[in-house]
């Protein structure tokens, strides 16, 4: 079993800037590919970047690709998400997931274990 928490949401104005923290309990958190998705109002959830479990293979949706950057910091048990030049169509809940295989992947069945999200409201 994996707990992950989410942290860092809130509201900014478009073209700011937001760092979500994901923090990691239980099974060895270095063993999981790690997921940023993220669900807005009347859609589904819908993937924004994974990791490797050791960082050094990272995967951006192209809505996010050269804006969002993922991290993580294994001897924390941390994932991040830095957000840059966020912009309104950003607004969802942002959710961290684990996938207990070392492939990244984009899809949201694939993942065993989710955090509770955190809001990220980007106004105009």
């Amino acid at each position: 079993q994996v707990q992950l928490v989410e942290s860092g949401g809130g509201l900014v104005q478009a073209g700011g800037s937001l760092r979500l923290s994901c923090a990691a309990s239980g099974r060895t958190f270095s063993s999981y590919t790690m997921g940023w998705f993220r669900q807005a109002p009347g859609k589904e959830r819908e993937f924004v970047a994974a990791i490797s479990w050791i960082g050094g293979n990272t995967y951006y949706a192209s809505s996010v690709k050269g804006r969002f950057t993922v991290s993580r910091v294994n001897t924390k048990n941390t994932l991040y998400l830095q957000m840059n030049s966020l912009k309104p169509e950003d607004t969802a809940v942002y959710y961290c997931a684990a996938l207990d295989r070392r492939n990244l992947d984009v899809f949201t069945t694939h993942y065993n274990y989710w955090g509770q999200g955190t809001q990220v409201t980007v106004s105009s």
